[in-house]
């Protein structure tokens, strides 16, 4: 019963996370799972399908706050799931040499760096953007979400964390939009890559369906909060949990698991305390 709630709180806090920033969540949980002592499948095949959850539960948020942009989301999504049948044999193959627990970390640190950079140096979105329809935006689109969906069945993400950075800055989405539809198409992503991963590997369910009940709820909070915040914020927020993770996980290659999940907790509940404190000081902008 213990374990149950512990479980059912971070479901909580990594699904707030999840719908202010689209990331699905999975970007936030297989970290930390790593870091508490799961192997790096399990700690995948069970982000996967906390995925599902959390991006399902902001999907249905931001189709209500009309923050999803439809055919971007189904091209991202679709090109993402041809992505996922190449990735599973990858991981897969990295297990049976057993250096899955070295090179997963560190495709981690070299896509945070990424996107960390660019997230920071961004000068922001046009507010009055609209897609523009030509060959190049579309195939911009398609490759955006194979890369996606084959990170995000490598490394038991939703592939969001991939997505809303390079809607905005590649395709110039305002942060809002850019969220909503990567839930969508994450949506679609991660329940591909969870069934690949479900036929091949024995699932703790009564972990996931602990997290699963409170990222239901963390989602639909973690999108209203979004609305109250300006563009910039959102970004420099996401661009601290990129650099936080990071950090975290070069600690634990260097077997500091302790350190390194309690350095990403911290921040996780320094955003949730921030989340509450601007909620009560502006509520009128997020209910």
């Amino acid at each position: 019963m213990h374990d149950f709630i512990i479980y059912i709180i971070l479901g909580l806090g990594v699904g707030i996370m999840s719908g202010f920033f689209g990331i699905g969540g999975g970007f936030i949980l297989t970290p930390i799972l790593m870091l508490m002592g799961f192997t790096p499948v399990l700690a995948i095949a069970i982000s996967l399908l906390y995925t599902v959850a959390t991006s399902l539960s902001g999907v249905v948020a931001h189709f209500r706050l009309k923050n999803i942009k439809w055919e971007t989301a189904i091209i991202l999504g679709i090109s993402g799931i041809i992505a996922t049948q190449i990735a599973h044999p990858f991981v897969l193959l990295l297990g049976r040499y057993n250096i899955e627990n070295t090179i997963i970390p560190l495709m981690y640190l070299g896509l945070i760096i990424y996107f960390s950079i660019s997230i920071l140096v961004s000068k922001g979105t046009n507010p009055h953007h609209t897609f523009t329809k030509n060959k190049s935006s579309y195939f911009k689109i398609i490759l955006i979400g194979a890369f996606a969906g084959f990170v995000s069945t490598t490394l038991g993400v939703g592939g969001g964390f991939i997505i809303v950075p390079l809607l905005m800055s590649v395709l110039s989405f305002q942060p809002k939009y850019a969220v909503g539809t990567s839930l969508l198409s994450v949506f679609m992503i991660v329940i591909v890559g969870f069934t690949s991963y479900a036929s091949s590997t024995t699932l703790d369910y009564g972990v996931s369906l602990s997290l699963i009940i409170g990222a239901i709820v963390g989602g639909q909070l973690g999108a209203k909060v979004t609305m109250g915040y300006e563009d910039s914020q959102v970004r420099h927020f996401l661009a601290g949990l990129y650099i936080t993770t990071g950090i975290s996980l070069s600690l634990k290659l260097f077997h500091l698991n302790f350190i390194g999940l309690l350095l990403l907790l911290l921040y996780c509940l320094f955003m949730l305390i921030h989340f509450i404190i601007f909620r009560q000081k502006t509520p009128s902008s997020i209910m």
